[in-house]
């Protein structure tokens, strides 16, 4: 009996390690995936805001320029839009379906469609996004990036565009989605 009660105990001594590792690789997957459902929730609020703008502002305010030297308010959307895109297809490890530089589009309907469409390809990037996807490492401009940190980035870029358009839309004596009453 005491043999058997040694073995027990040697058994779990050495199995403890393995259960602890194990526990620590569940907390690390559950952290994770926290972290991608936490960004994912900033980044739909961002793409909400940006999405609701682009439909709000008219169309003769998409050739609005605060200044020579910058973006209109289009080729701002059609940037959003292209590094959408770009970002997103990084972070999901594939080719980017983008075929339009939609910072040249003019018409409206055809801006806000392309916007549209990067979201929804942003959208799938997030579900696609599984514990062990995120932590794999990816060349992003130059430097090794876990792929859930490109699809941070792109949620920071989105949000710096979007304070360019809210500065367009004050201009114009417009109210941004997200100073909107009922948000």
């Amino acid at each position: 009996m005491k043999i058997g009660i040694m073995w027990i105990a040697a058994l779990a001594l050495f199995a403890a390690p393995s259960y602890a590792q194990m526990g620590d690789h569940a907390q690390m997957a559950d952290r994770s995936m926290a972290i991608r459902n936490g960004l994912r929730g900033t980044y739909d609020s961002v793409k909400d805001w940006i999405t609701k703008s682009a439909d709000q502002v008219s169309e003769d305010l998409y050739n609005f320029k605060p200044t020579p030297e910058v973006r209109s308010l289009g080729e701002l959307f059609g940037h959003v839009a292209n590094a959408n895109f770009m970002i997103c297809s990084g972070a999901a490890g594939e080719k980017s379906p983008n075929t339009a530089d939609f910072e040249k589009v003019t018409a409206k309907a055809e801006i806000v469609k392309g916007l549209r469409a990067s979201f929804a390809y942003c959208d799938q990037a997030f579900d696609g996004m599984t514990e062990a996807k995120a932590h794999e490492t990816i060349t992003f401009f130059g430097q090794q990036q876990p792929r859930l940190s490109v699809l941070a980035f792109n949620t920071s870029h989105d949000y710096e565009h979007y304070g360019n358009i809210v500065t367009y839309m004050r201009l114009k004596g417009m109210v941004p989605p997200s100073s909107q009453r009922g948000m």
